[in-house]
Parts: structure tokens; C-alpha cells; sequence
């Protein structure tokens, strides 16, 4: 039996706080269990006349047992996340890589060995192809979580925010409400001729990339001699309509009926568009024809349906495939819910402009330029840019796409990634959207690698920047209505040396922060520059420019000649 003064001291002994120093742990002990000890009866054999070194070693060791466990707990977790991690990731990878059966076996006749043997070693021309699979996005997976879905709230009141200042400074200026949204109207005007182009870009892409190919495939399997002949032909016919059909008529009836840019936008965005989905129906199908002449061990060669070429021009990718993964139905809430968040974004971009732009540029075109005055409009542009690139992402990227990929029963609906992770430029590029990077991977960078056999990796990586910085210029030159490269220098200079600086083994915070700090300078300088050219364009017009006075940009003189005026 113990005794109560036992009882007591042990009591004592485990009041004593989990995680003491040990210069504490000295104390206390000295203060109370020493204390406890001399309290007892000279009977108590268990408690010798060192009993407080021994209590103090055995609570030391327990305290120092407990840490180390804490330690190896916390180690051994993140070491089991991180193998979980890469484990689901290897497996994702492998099963996308199986070739998926398209009509389940039952339906299917047998196969043959050797059509077995062949299945297992085919692979694709240039090596495999991007492999579609059902999953979500991820800012759909992320919204499931409260702490994220607040900071959706957090912007949402921010645009309340916006529209109460609209609503309050009209009311004190004008002493009533103005609710005419002028911009909106100004920037989406001539909608009825948008709509006319668009009508008239779609239906020839659908007739004629088909018809083309349709034609060519018939050539190469009937027995007329000279096929390459036929190749050259129907190959050079393709690209004249893309160069003239596809890119030189709709630029000209932009520029020619002086659209506005939100017009401007929806055109050249969807001539772009167009001509890459062109380009991907020949290029996957080419291939994959040449390969059944070649062998023609199949009864007939492998011809897309209309129908199938018609849902790849509608759907949210830009690589083709003659079947893609579908969902079973189509949520029409979720669909509404997405096209209502388009037009919210809408609305909010519109008041980020009205807000946060156009005050600030309208009179900084009226100064002198210095350079003091450019630092400031670049630092005050940082925050309407970095709500612009957010908005732009969210409204196109996330809502657009997955209202039609909802619509179309479209199940892949990756279409970024996490790019606001990213800790290099290398990976931001791959991530932001993903959608296009993979056009650019599949038919630019590796058939670039496939014509040099693989000797000119940096050359490719150079050429693919090339290309995205011309395609982005030529894109904002139309669209503004003048030639000012500040996004072409920032792709092919920041851009190229950061894609270097900032590669794939720099990891964690400080480089992430690095990103962010650079994408957020990187959209001042946008937002300024563009801005102070567009409003210089307006206030110091040329009434016979030549072709040099196209190429300068208008502010650089614009604000000296009209102070001299």
C-alpha cells in the first residue's frame, strides 16, 4: 500500500507543466517534490536520500523520450504525405498511358495475335500523345473547402465595395444615380457584324480543314499516281486558307469597320482559336492515316465523322481526339452558375477600369513625361493589373471553359493547374493554362525536336517563347490599334531569362514569393504602358501617319506637343 504522502508527492510530481525547460524543471522539482519528500516518514524505503536526483533523472528522460517521439511523429508524417503523393502521382500517370478500349470487349470481335502484339508496341508518329481523363478543376475541388471559399467572399465584397464608391461619388457629382454603363457599351459595340464574322470564321473552318482532309485521304487510298504531288497540293491549299481565309479576312474586317477592343478581342481570340484547332484536326489525323496506308491491314482507313470534328471545334481543348471522356449528364445549375460568374467578372472588370484606370491615366496624359511620374503609374497600376490577371483567369479559364465542358459533357476539365504555387517561371508557364501549353508542347516544341532528331532543345524552347510572344502581340496590336511590343520585350526578355533564373530546382517560399513579386511588377508595367499609349493615340492623332510614325509609340512625343499647343 502507499502512503498517503505517496500519493501526494506523485500527485505533485504530475501537475509538473509537459514540456518544461530544464532550468524549470530544476526548480519545480527543487520547489515541490523535495519539498514533498521531506514531509514524508523516515518509514518510506521507496524514497532514498537521493530519491530527488533519481525523480528528476526519470521525469528529464520521460520529457526527453516524449520530444524525440514528437520530432519522429512530425518527420515521419511528412515523409508519408510526400510518398503518398508521388505514389498517386506515378499511378495517375501510368493509367492515363494505358490505351483506353473506346467500346467495351463484348462488343468487340477478337483480336488476333498479331493485331495484339502490334496494339502493345504502337505509339503515336512523334511519341504519345496528351492523354484526356475525367477529373475535375481544381478551383471546383478547392471551393469545397471553407477557409478557400472565403477568400471567393473576400472578393465579392470587394466588388460591392466598387459599386457602392461608383454609385455614391455619381450621386454627389450628378445628384442622382447614374446606372449607364458606357464602357461596356462602348467596348462591345457592333455586336450584330461580330456576330456575322464569328458565324462566317466557324462555318468555313468546318467545311473546309475536313473537306480538305477528306479529299486528301481519298487521293492516298485510291490508285492515283504522284501522291505526294496530291500531298503537296491539298497541304498548300490548307495552309493558304489559313493564311489568307483564316488570318488575313478577319483582321481586315476588324480594321477596316474600326472595332472596338471588346469586339476586337472576341474576333481575333476565336481566329486564333480556330486556326490552332485547324491545325490540330490535320496534324493528329495525318499521321494516323499515313500509318494505315503504310500497313493496310485494316479494312478501310480511319476517317473522322463530321460529328466528331464538329464537338472538337465546340470543345475546351485544342488537341484532337476522335473521342474524349464524357460525364452521363449535364448539370444545368452549374452550367447557369458559371455563366452568371462570367458576367459578374464582366461587371467587375468594368469597375476596376472606371474605379482605378481611367481616372488615374486620363490626367497623367496630360503631364509631362519624367521619370518620377512613370515609377508612380507603374506602382499604381500593380493593383487594377493584378485584379485584371485575376479576373481574367478566373471569368476564362475557370468559368468559361467549364460551362461549356459542363455543356458538352466535356469530363476533362484540367485546364490549369496551380500555377499561384509555382516557385519558377518554367513552371508558371507550363501551369497558367494548360490549354494552350499543351498546343504549344505537342505541335510546336516537340515536332520542332522531331524535325531537328532531338539536337536543338534550347532552340525549341526559344522558338516556342517566339511564337507565344508574337501570337500575344499580335493579339493587343489589332485589338488596341497600335504596334507597342511592351509584351513581346517582356516574353522574350524577362520572360526567356526568368524561364532560366527561376527553372524547376528552385524550391520553396522565398521563390515563390520571387514569382509573384515579378508577375505583379510585370502587370504595372503592362497596365501602364498600354494605358498611357492608348489615351496618347486619342489626344495627339496623326492625320497622315507614315509607316515609321505606326511603329513609335505616340507617347513617347505625345504629352510635350500637346503642353506646346
Amino acid at each position: 500500500m502507499e502512503s498517503g504522502d505517496d500519493s501526494v508527492l506523485r500527485s505533485r510530481c504530475r501537475a509538473l507543466p509537459k514540456m518544461p525547460t530544464f532550468s524549470d524543471l530544476d526548480s519545480s522539482l527543487d520547489g515541490e517534490c523535495s519539498q514533498e519528500k521531506y514531509q514524508q516518514d523516515n518509514g518510506d524505503s521507496h524514497i532514498t536520500s537521493n530519491g530527488k536526483i533519481e525523480v528528476k533523472h526519470v521525469i528529464s528522460k520521460k520529457l526527453q523520450l516524449k520530444r524525440k517521439a514528437e520530432y519522429l511523429k512530425g518527420d515521419l508524417m511528412r515523409q508519408f504525405d510526400s510518398q503518398v503523393n508521388d505514389f498517386m502521382d506515378s499511378l495517375i500517370e501510368e493509367s492515363v498511358s494505358l490505351e483506353p478500349a473506346p467500346i467495351p470487349a463484348v462488343f468487340s470481335p477478337p483480336l488476333s495475335e498479331k493485331e495484339r502484339s502490334k496494339l502493345r508496341h504502337f505509339q503515336p508518329p512523334h511519341g504519345q500523345g496528351k492523354q484526356f481523363v475525367s477529373r475535375r478543376s481544381l478551383l471546383d475541388e478547392l471551393f469545397e473547402v471553407n477557409h478557400i471559399r472565403t477568400i471567393y467572399h473576400m472578393f465579392i465584397a470587394l466588388l460591392i465595395l466598387f459599386i457602392l464608391s461608383t454609385l455614391v461619388v455619381d450621386f454627389i457629382d450628378e445628384g442622382r444615380l447614374v446606372l449607364d454603363f458606357d464602357l461596356l457599351v462602348y467596348a462591345f459595340g457592333q455586336f450584330p457584324l461580330v456576330m456575322s464574322t464569328w458565324i462566317c470564321m466557324f462555318l468555313s473552318v468546318l467545311v473546309v480543314p475536313y473537306a480538305l482532309f477528306y479529299l486528301w485521304s481519298q487521293a492516298q487510298s485510291g490508285s492515283y499516281s504522284h501522291p505526294r504531288l496530291y500531298s503537296f497540293l491539298f497541304g498548300s491549299v490548307f495552309l493558304l486558307y489559313q493564311v489568307l481565309g483564316l488570318g488575313f479576312l478577319p483582321t481586315y474586317v476588324v480594321v477596316t469597320n474600326s472595332f472596338p477592343p471588346a469586339s476586337c478581342f472576341i474576333i481575333i481570340l476565336e481566329q486564333v482559336r480556330l486556326m490552332m484547332k485547324a491545325h490540330s484536326f490535320v496534324r493528329e489525323n495525318v499521321p494516323r492515316f499515313l500509318a494505315w496506308a503504310t500497313d493496310r491491314t485494316s479494312p478501310g482507313p480511319v476517317i473522322p465523322q463530321v460529328s466528331q470534328y464538329l464537338y472538337f471545334l465546340f470543345a475546351p481543348t485544342l488537341i484532337y481526339r476522335d473521342k474524349y471522356p464524357r460525364n452521363p449528364v449535364v448539370r444545368w445549375g452549374y452550367v447557369a452558375t458559371k455563366l452568371l460568374q462570367v458576367l459578374g467578372c464582366l461587371f467587375y472588370a468594368y469597375y476596376v477600369f472606371v474605379r482605378l484606370c481611367i481616372p488615374q491615366f486620363r490626367s497623367i496624359s496630360l503631364q509631362l513625361f519624367d521619370l518620377r511620374a512613370m515609377v508612380l503609374c507603374v506602382f499604381n497600376s500593380i493593383l487594377p493589373g493584378v485584379l485584371v490577371l485575376f479576373l481574367g483567369f478566373f471569368a476564362f479559364l475557370h468559368c468559361w471553359l467549364n460551362a461549356f465542358a459542363e455543356m458538352l459533357c466535356f469530363a476533362d476539365r484540367m485546364f490549369y493547374k496551380d500555377w499561384w504555387n509555382s516557385t519558377s517561371f518554367a513552371n508558371y508557364y507550363r501551369t497558367w493554362n494548360v490549354v494552350v501549353h499543351d498546343w504549344l508542347y505537342y505541335y510546336v516544341y516537340r515536332d520542332f525536336l522531331w524535325m531537328s532528331q532531338k539536337r536543338f532543345r534550347p532552340a525549341a524552347m526559344l522558338f516556342v517563347f517566339t511564337v507565344s510572344a508574337v501570337v500575344h502581340e499580335y493579339i493587343l496590336a489589332i485589338c488596341f490599334g497600335f504596334f507597342y511590343p511592351v509584351l513581346f520585350c517582356l516574353f522574350m526578355c524577362f520572360g526567356m531569362m526568368f524561364n532560366f533564373i527561376l527553372h524547376d530546382q528552385r524550391k520553396g517560399p522565398i521563390w515563390n514569393i520571387i514569382m509573384w513579386t515579378s508577375l505583379f511588377l510585370g502587370q504595372g508595367v503592362i497596365i501602364c504602358l498600354y494605358s498611357q499609349e492608348w489615351y496618347a493615340q486619342r489626344y495627339c492623332p496623326l492625320k497622315e501617319p507614315s509607316f515609321l510614325d505606326l511603329l513609335k509609340p505616340r507617347s513617347w512625343s505625345c504629352q510635350r506637343g500637346f503642353m506646346a499647343e
